[in-house]
């Protein structure tokens, strides 16, 4: 089409909301569409064309209304978006007579009319646009081509360029957006003019669609290209948030959907776009509508995105490698569920591409199935059906159906495939700590905090307890890591006295950090282990764990200490649960002067860890009816 361009057609919008540089920022309608055709072979500017657009909501803001001098009672006679283009296009065909060879593209002030006007709102109104709206020419850039030493592109505009080029403006009797259109024709034929002699070539494209794809963590990536979008819908895809950013480019596999601490999208996502220009006008749209959901856009850094979107599985890229496939998630499937159930399971009416090839089960490092699994589907009419079955009975377990994407796939992949934070003890983990530490029984001297923000270090915590900060046992705090070795929420707090303890649970109790309200409980050391061992603690008291095994009713159990490798003053628990010890400056005396404040770590079992401990006391006649009492503090 370049090669043998005949002709520009200039197009102007104007909104109901800010123009100029604000153009499309507030997402307010298209109310004027104005446009005039340049034969670049007779190097000659024909009629002005303009076409009023009646919006959704005829509501003009002052700036409106003082700018262009519409009124509310035309537009309500004009016709609707779409038929407004389908005059447009109307007239730009009868007046080119298009035929065979005949080629033409539109030309613009700036990329705000095209990418931030006429796409967005085309796509939150399910207009399909015509080919000729997919690519342009941004006449302030073609301008600076042909005069380098013009402004920069950032400040030039149509009366910039009218001024550089000496060239008379048009008369103030236009109204707005025919006087720009006016300039702009002047502006064109001066430029393909002999004295200038420039070529219109390469013009900007727009995507058609988002390309999904693979991100691998060695990848170099433009931090200057990403954003993040927070408020998404938890159902929504990457084709969604493409949709939300219509008309800008996104790169390849640049939507990346965020996963939570349990693997579920938290309605973050990480978005990496073809250029820092893309990402400068994606900005723009911060606190634009997603259905009733307004979203937020925030700069972000490559390295964001590729702990998101970035992977290294092989058997993730082999998955991934077959583009331009739909890709759906199950989740709650049988441990035991093989490729041949799941074939079944969608039919004949959904197909699975490559069949068992296209079918890929999460495990963990050991190849222990997780319950999930991703399916390729080979278009959208396939993947729409496989979504139908959402909730259908997979054997007995009903089976959950997401629309998915190649970033969740590799973020699923390396959140399961890589290794715990601190390496899982072989046998089942039972806090030790030495006999300095531990208290008298059922000495009520600990509080347990439960909800805590899955970042939350030790110095949040010393702000929230406030005054009680100061009645700390030197290395008392412990956070409690899940099985996997992530932050389960919960923290034990030994504190110098019952009395203290239960001030602090009395006056913390569902005090906020970072937004969210954390529960505070006073208990024992004896309740810190059962809690850990699989057992509830409240209000309301104490709930034993999960054992089915016969309970019989000896006095108590106790394990022996392991012997320790590290000093005393800091073997709080097995050696290998021990975490580097993080030193904190204290500012005001915490502990004793000299003292290093340790953050530390244990885990609640696994739920095998914990039978295997039930089978081992039931064979020692050692299970209490109501529950474990092991001595000693836990960690």
């Amino acid at each position: 089409m370049t090669a043998s361009l005949d002709y520009l057609v200039i197009l102007f919008g104007t909104t109901a909301g800010a123009q100029g540089a604000k153009l499309g920022s507030d997402e307010k309608e298209l109310v004027q569409l104005l446009w005039k055709v340049v034969d670049l072979a007779r190097k000659k500017a024909g009629s002005l064309h303009e076409s009023m657009v009646r919006p959704e909501c005829l509501d003009l803001t002052e700036e409106c209304k003082e700018t262009t001098k519409l009124e509310v009672e035309s537009l309500a006679r004009a016709p609707q978006l779409e038929q407004a283009l389908q005059q447009f296009n109307q007239s730009v065909s009868n007046e080119l007579n298009i035929g065979v060879g005949t080629s033409f593209c539109l030309c613009t002030d700036g990329p705000l009319h095209i990418r931030q006007l006429l796409h967005p709102e085309a796509s939150k109104k399910n207009i399909l646009l015509p080919e000729c709206f997919y690519s342009f020419f941004d006449l302030r850039k073609e301008f600076k081509k042909c005069c380098p030493d013009s402004s920069d592109v950032n400040k030039l505009d149509v009366a910039a360029m009218t001024e550089y080029l000496n060239l008379e403006k048009s008369s103030q009797a236009w109204r707005f957006g025919a006087s720009q259109v006016e300039d702009m024709g002047n502006i064109i034929l001066t430029l393909i003019s002999e004295e200038y002699n420039h070529r219109f070539a390469d013009p900007e494209r727009v995507n058609y669609k988002f390309e999904s794809g693979t991100c691998s963590k060695m990848e170099l990536i433009d931090d200057n290209t990403i954003i993040r979008a927070r408020g998404l819908p938890w159902q929504s895809s990457d084709q969604d948030i493409a949709r939300f950013f219509k008309g800008l480019n996104i790169a390849k596999g640049g939507a990346a959907l965020c996963l939570n601490v349990q693997g579920r999208r938290n309605g973050e996502a990480l978005v990496r776009f073809v250029s820092e220009e893309h990402r400068e006008l994606a900005l723009q749209r911060h606190k634009h509508h997603m259905g009733n959901r307004y979203i937020e856009v925030y700069k972000a850094t490559g390295e964001d995105f590729l702990k998101i979107a970035g992977g290294t599985s092989n058997e993730a890229a082999q998955f991934l490698s077959k583009e331009n496939q739909v890709i759906v998630r199950m989740r709650g499937l049988p441990f035991n569920a093989t490729t041949e159930e799941v074939l079944t399971f969608f039919g004949q009416h959904c197909p699975v591409t490559g069949g068992k090839e296209g079918i890929l089960f999460v495990t963990y490092p050991d190849n222990r199935p997780t319950g999930d699994a991703f399916v390729l589907f080979a278009c959208e009419e396939y993947a729409q059906n496989a979504l139908k079955k959402h909730k259908d009975l997979l054997g007995k377990r009903y089976i959950e159906l997401f629309r998915s994407t190649a970033a969740e796939v590799q973020q699923v992949l390396n959140r399961y495939s890589s290794t715990p934070l601190v390496p899982l003890a072989a046998p089942p983990i039972l806090p030790v700590l030495p006999q300095q530490f531990m208290s008298p029984a059922n000495v009520r001297d600990c509080i347990r905090l439960r909800g805590l923000p899955y970042a939350a270090t030790i110095e949040d915590i010393l702000e929230f307890l406030g005054e009680f900060s100061a009645d700390i046992r030197t290395h008392g705090v412990h956070m409690v890591l899940n099985h996997q070795g992530r932050p389960s929420g919960d923290a034990f707090i030994q504190m110098k006295s019952a009395d203290r303890a239960f001030l602090a649970a009395q006056n913390c109790h569902k005090k906020t950090m970072k937004d969210r309200y954390i529960e505070v409980f006073q208990c024992s050391a004896e309740e810190m282990n059962f809690v850990l061992m699989g057992g509830t603690l409240n209000r309301n008291g104490l709930s034993p764990p999960p054992c089915k095994l016969p309970c019989l009713s000896p006095p108590s159990y106790s394990l022996p200490a392991p012997a320790a490798i590290i000093p005393t003053e800091a073997a709080l628990y097995q050696p290998s649960l021990l975490l580097n010890p993080r030193t904190l400056q204290p500012s005001t005396a915490y502990y004793p002067a000299g003292t290093q404040l340790f953050m530390n770590y244990t885990y609640y079992p696994s739920m095998q860890q914990r039978m295997d401990l039930y089978t081992q006391m039931a064979r020692q006649g050692q299970c209490p009816k109501n529950g474990f009492a092991f001595k000693g503090p836990s960690s």
